[in-house]
């Protein structure tokens, strides 16, 4: 994955919001993950410029192609992770920040291997 953690967490925010609203700008992305309107703006000015995601002249996101492929994995760790961990008896709460920190670092070697155990697991 080339993009750094916080580029990771801004792709997954948007492509979790477009999920739920058929539109959605930079001051939805920001209220999501919690942080300020200037850290948001030069963040999806690195994503727009690296092709990840289009902003139109009202301000509105789209997920590229690239982006929403990155997204996508990054959305399937996160719940395949979350769901392993929740499977093993650790609290949703703390599942979920734990998946949130490991989908970042995990190989894809070991993340396919986490996912195999989990969907054996869940028949």
């Amino acid at each position: 994955m080339a993009l750094h953690e916080s580029g990771q967490m801004y792709l997954e925010a948007i492509y979790v919001l477009l999920q739920k609203n058929e539109k959605i700008r930079s001051i939805d992305v920001g209220a999501y993950l919690g942080y300020t309107k200037p850290s948001v703006s030069r963040a999806l000015g690195i994503l727009k410029n690296e092709a990840y995601i289009a902003m139109d002249a009202e301000g509105y996101i789209t997920l590229m192609q690239k982006g929403k492929a990155f997204a996508e994995q990054l959305y399937e760790r996160h719940t395949v992770l979350t769901n392993m961990l929740i499977a093993l008896g650790v609290d949703e709460e703390i599942a979920a920040e734990d998946a949130c920190r490991i989908e970042h670092v995990i190989s894809d070697e070991s993340f396919t291997a986490v996912k195999r155990h989990y969907l054996n697991y869940k028949k």
